[in-house]
C-alpha cells in the first residue's frame, strides 16, 4: 500500500470513529485515571453512596451536612474513574494486503481501532505479528503511516504458520483486539486461550473478499501462495470448486463455535462496501463494537 492509500484508510477510519467504539462501557476498569467506570471508588463528580467513616478516610469526603444533622460521621462515595486498556494485535501476513480491497479494509481496521481508543483515552498498546515473528509497534507510528512498513518487514521463518501470539505479553483485564483474516492452519484453541488469559476480553475483526469466500473458478489456473510466494497449477473442476466452498466454511464454522466458548466477540468484515456500513452491519450484533 502507498502512503496515499493509509491516509485514505485513516480517513475513512476517523469517519467512523466518530460513530463507533470497542465495548469500553460495557466493562468495571481497574488502573489509571480516566472517563470510563472503574471497579471501585474513586474522587470522579460522579456521586455512588454513602458509607460509615473509618479511620483514615479522607477528610474531604467527610459528608458534614449529614454529620451536622446527626452527629456521625459517614463518607460520601464517589465513582471511580480509570482508563482502558487495549491490545491490539494485527496479523500483517501477505494474505492480509495482497489483494488491493483486503488491504484497505485490514488498515482501515487497523486504524480505527487505534482511533476509537485514543477518542476514549485507553491505554492501547500494539502488536504486529507474521508467522513465527512478533513485534511491538510504537503508536506514534500511525500518524507517519510507517508502521505497515515495519511490520511487513518482520522477518518470519515460516510466514504461512498461525500467527504466534503466544510471545506477546498481554496486560492484565484488557480488551484484545486481534485483526486477522484468519486464513491459516491449525486449531483456534490456542489463540484464543492465550488472548483471554488474565482476565482479558477477546473481540476478533477478520476482513474477507467475496472473491475468497464463494469464487467462480472455472478451467486451468495458476494459484499464487501470498505467504511463500510459490505457484500452483490447478485445474478446477465444479467438484473442486464444491470441496474449497466446503472446506472454507468449515474453517470459519470452526473459529465461531471456538470464540463462542470463550466468550469472544468475532466480526467478519466484507471489504467491498463502505467501513462505517459493514461495522454497523457484521460488528454491532457481534458486540464487536458499540455506537457512541
Amino acid at each position: 500500500m502507498n502512503l496515499t492509500q493509509l491516509q485514505n484508510a485513516r480517513s475513512s477510519a476517523l469517519a467512523a470513529s466518530g460513530r463507533l467504539r470497542l465495548p469500553l462501557r460495557s466493562r468495571t476498569w481497574k488502573g489509571q485515571a480516566g472517563e470510563f467506570t472503574g471497579g471501585g471508588t474513586g474522587s470522579s463528580l460522579d456521586f455512588q453512596d454513602h458509607r460509615a467513616y473509618s479511620p483514615g478516610d479522607d477528610p474531604r469526603h467527610i459528608n458534614w451536612q449529614a454529620y451536622a444533622r446527626t452527629g456521625s460521621y459517614t463518607m460520601k462515595l464517589f465513582r471511580e474513574e480509570v482508563r482502558p486498556v487495549v491490545d491490539l494485535i494485527i496479523d500483517v501476513s501477505d494474505s492480509m494486503f495482497f489483494e488491493e480491497q483486503k488491504a484497505m479494509r485490514s488498515a482501515e481496521l487497523f486504524y480505527f481501532i487505534a482511533e476509537s481508543c485514543a477518542s476514549a483515552g485507553a491505554s492501547l498498546s500494539i502488536h504486529a505479528v507474521r508467522g513465527d515473528a512478533v513485534s511491538p509497534l510504537d503508536p506514534a507510528t500511525l500518524r507517519t503511516h510507517r508502521w505497515l512498513e515495519t511490520a511487513m518487514a518482520l522477518p518470519s521463518l515460516d510466514p504461512a504458520r498461525a500467527p504466534d501470539i503466544a510471545k506477546i505479553e498481554l496486560r492484565a483485564n484488557a480488551i484484545r483486539v486481534f485483526i486477522s483474516d484468519l486464513l491459516f492452519v491449525g486449531d483456534p484453541e490456542p489463540i484464543l486461550r492465550h488472548l483471554g488469559q488474565r482476565h482479558g476480553s477477546i473481540v476478533i475483526f477478520s476482513p474477507w473478499l467475496e472473491s475468497e469466500a464463494r469464487p467462480d473458478w472455472d478451467g486451468n489456473y495458476e494459484f499464487i501462495d501470498p505467504e511463500r510466494g510459490t505457484r500452483h497449477p490447478h485445474r478446477i473442476e465444479p467438484a473442486t470448486l464444491r470441496r474449497y466452498i466446503e472446506a472454507y466454511s468449515n474453517h470459519f464454522a470452526l473459529w465461531k463455535n471456538a470464540t463462542r466458548r470463550h466468550q469472544a466477540a468475532l466480526a467478519r468484515i466484507p471489504a467491498a462496501e463502505d467501513l462505517a456500513t459493514a461495522l454497523y452491519r457484521e460488528a454491532i450484533p457481534a458486540r464487536a463494537l458499540e455506537s457512541i
